[in-house]
């Protein structure tokens, strides 16, 4: 706690100054802004970082422009880990009859799958804005645009607005990328999508080699869909350990999964409601949906980074020091919009 004319408090920079010179200049600078801490980004990281830096009593604005929970609640971990869940069922069901239990066919209604997890999505995207709520931090439905090192403009659907803060942490994360060249790419969907889907594929081509393309191939397998899996590698989840992929590979073709190996996608064509997909083999898949699981990169398209003046690197990633700091003054970035964990 600081206390007394002598007391001395840490800058970023690492000096000490003498706190009963500054106070002045320091209240004048928070007068000067808006804000203390504004936020761009509703995920774990940027919600996290809200919620705390309001508790030490700053002045604290997010934005967000899609929903509250970012890509783990509303896109990714959660969704997921629910539909890992129902694809699981038809074993317990074979099971049990194994142990004398009489089961009618079981079916999969996919239209209460689905709901079920959106009521749930929306249960936990209320508790993330009610965490924020409680401690005071100021909520912004919008797309956060950076104008300088101080200064912010948000978009949303009430107009524009501008807004100054004396420090602003960018935690944007990730989205999916595809190989914008080759032909018919945008007929595919990606993870973001899968969440949403009318109905179930009854055909479905996954492409890639990682951990999303390998979890989603098994939860559509087991929820019933006739799931192809397309890598361009030799072995599936690249730099993990042999013995898990090899038993990984076994695990999955004994599920019922094609697995094509050392093939990549040459062109993606509609044909009526449905899809073909032809590989660089020259075998070609009739199904009813790609999913493009081929990565993802940081979120940083619209965020202004070139006019503040933060550097990218590798990827496109905000690259930042072991503080979390930016290139630019005053600047952070933290999460999967960075180039570090």
């Amino acid at each position: 706690m600081l206390s007394g004319a002598g007391a001395l408090i840490a800058q970023d920079s690492g000096e000490s100054v003498n706190l009963s010179s500054h106070t002045s200049e320091a209240s004048n600078a928070r007068a000067a802004h808006d804000y203390d801490l504004f936020v761009i980004g509703g995920g774990s990281g940027g919600v996290r970082a809200a919620r705390i830096a309001a508790q030490h009593g700053a002045r604290v604005g997010i934005a967000e422009a899609s929903r509250w929970g970012g890509t783990c609640v509303i896109r990714g971990c959660v969704p997921k880990k629910l539909l890992v869940l129902a694809s699981r069922f038809p074993e317990e069901f074979d099971a049990a009859r194994g142990f004398g239990w009489s089961l009618p066919e079981p079916t999969l209604d996919w239209a209460t799958l689905i709901a079920a997890k959106d009521r749930e999505i929306a249960r936990l995207e209320s508790v993330y804005a009610a965490n924020l709520d409680a401690v005071g931090v100021q909520r912004y439905a919008a797309r956060a645009e950076l104008l300088g090192s101080r200064r912010l403009r948000l978009h949303s659907e009430d107009g524009v607005r501008e807004l100054t803060a004396t420090r602003i942490l960018i935690a944007s994360g990730g989205q999916p990328w595809c190989d914008a060249s080759i032909p018919g790419i945008e007929l595919g969907l990606t993870s973001d999508d899968m969440f949403d889907l009318p109905q179930l594929p009854r055909r479905i081509a996954v492409i890639g080699g990682g951990y999303i393309a390998v979890e989603f191939a098994c939860l559509l397998q087991g929820l019933g869909s006739k799931v192809t899996l397309v890598h361009r590698g030799s072995q599936l989840l690249r730099g993990f350990d042999a013995d898990l992929q090899a038993a990984l590979l076994e695990a999955l073709v004994a599920r019922g999964v094609d697995v094509q190996l050392q093939s990549q996608p040459r062109a993606l064509r509609a044909v009526g409601a449905q899809r073909e997909l032809e590989l660089d083999s020259g075998k070609l898949l009739n199904i009813d949906q790609v999913l493009l699981a081929t990565g993802r990169r940081p979120a940083v398209a619209g965020l202004g980074l070139d006019v503040a003046g933060v550097e990218l690197g590798r990827g496109g990633a905000i690259k930042v020091d072991a503080r979390s700091r930016t290139s630019a003054p005053g600047i952070y970035a933290v999460g999967d919009v960075t180039d570090r964990v």
